[in-house]
């Protein structure tokens, strides 16, 4: 087994989460390395909407501009309750004045090129075998294994686990959840090419039992998506995947669906069968958790990626001591922002609900996001050290 040189932080994972945390501790100095099992530049599961708090985060660290230049901007966010349209502009505000939401394959490379020209150390096509760990039991660095099968030997002061949901470092260290939701939510979607559409705006659409929702992303693509309970899923899609997501997007929006009736995707379809919320336990003895391996709600908001490039700024600032309360105040700091927005997805999630009162959850959400952001926007913004 090869032994390799020390780091200050190793982080497992290296996409939305684990990139920017990289990006954000690199540019203060410490000597990171960050590891991920796929390739650079490859597409994962996501319908990659961003949120302000999302632009936000971006646009501090300098990287707006690349995303801005390959993915349409959003200014204005239409949501559908039953026969009720409800039209809303995005508003300018810290600095933002339009939404984003590029395709992973896209925003996953800026963040690992911005993290390596940081001085990060990024590797694709490694996984994780194993944690050290000392006398004591604290976490000091890793086991590694790449393509080829070669081990490596990395300790670190601290190793950070941004693997996503199926985390394999939350596993290892015994990170018990704080929170659960109740409710999860299942999603099928796909791109398509809808040469008529003139708007480049969000839509959200909502009727019983069924969420329709329409992202532009880049290179004239759209992201058109049902989400159903559960069970739905089951039934509809368990055949012809295809022939259910037609018949659920007809259910829900029937004018979207006539108009990509003779329209095939630009690739296959995908589905997402849900998995239950959680917050998790996110720190310990030489381990701390970021994006979806310490906290995942229900994908049914859209908030996803946004909460994972908020979470890996409260974790830097938290590393590097830069905010009191160190390990444990991040993850103080990320559920006192989080946990009200969980509750509201987790009931928004149920499908339990009446237009009516699914209009307020959203008034609600909304208010939540605007305070998310503004605890963002008054972090001061970090310029990279001299090397």
């Amino acid at each position: 087994m090869n032994r390799e040189r020390r780091f200050d932080v190793v982080i497992v994972g290296a996409r939305a989460a684990g990139a920017s945390t990289a990006l954000l501790l690199a540019r203060r100095g410490l000597r990171v390395m960050g590891f991920d099992r796929g390739a650079y530049g490859t597409d994962t599961l996501s319908t990659h909407a961003l949120m302000r708090t999302g632009v936000l985060a971006l646009r501090r660290w300098g990287l707006l501009g690349r995303i801005a230049a390959q993915t349409p901007a959003v200014r204005t966010t239409r949501f559908t309750y039953g026969d009720e349209v409800l039209d809303l502009a995005i508003e300018p505000q810290w600095g933002v004045d339009a939404l984003y939401a590029p395709r992973r394959t896209l925003l996953d490379a800026v963040l690992v090129d911005a993290a390596r020209a940081a001085g990060a150390e990024i590797r694709h096509g490694v996984r994780l075998r194993s944690l050290l760990r000392d006398r004591d039991g604290r976490v000091r660095g890793v086991v590694a294994e790449d393509e080829r099968g070669a081990l490596a030997e990395i300790e670190a002061d601290l190793v950070v686990g941004a693997d996503g949901i199926r985390s394999t470092v939350a596993e290892r260290v015994g990170a018990t959840p704080v929170r659960v939701g109740r409710h999860a939510t299942a999603v099928a979607y796909g791109y398509f090419a809808i040469p008529k559409r003139t708007s480049h705006g969000y839509e959200w659409g909502f009727r019983p039992r069924v969420g329709t929702g329409v992202i532009p992303t880049g290179a004239g693509a759209f992201c058109v998506f049902v989400a159903v309970p559960q069970a739905r899923f089951d039934a509809r899609l368990a055949g012809d995947f295809e022939a259910g997501f037609r018949a659920l997007l007809a259910e829900g929006a029937p004018e979207l669906a006539a108009s990509l009736a003779h329209m095939a995707p630009l690739e296959r379809l995908r589905g997402f069968r849900g998995r239950v919320g959680y917050l998790r336990r996110s720190h310990g003895p030489g381990w701390a958790l970021v994006g979806d391996a310490g906290y995942f709600k229900d994908p049914f908001t859209a908030h996803g990626i946004s909460d994972a490039l908020r979470d890996a700024e409260l974790l830097a600032r938290a590393i590097t001591g830069e905010r009191a309360g160190g390990l444990a105040g991040y993850q103080e700091r990320r559920d006192a922002l989080s946990l009200r927005f969980f509750e509201l997805t987790d009931a928004i999630a149920s499908f339990d609900w009446e237009l009516p009162a699914l209009r307020e959850m959203h008034r609600e959400l909304a208010k939540e996001m605007s305070r998310e952001a503004r605890a963002l926007a008054e972090l001061d913004v970090v310029v990279p050290r001299a090397a």
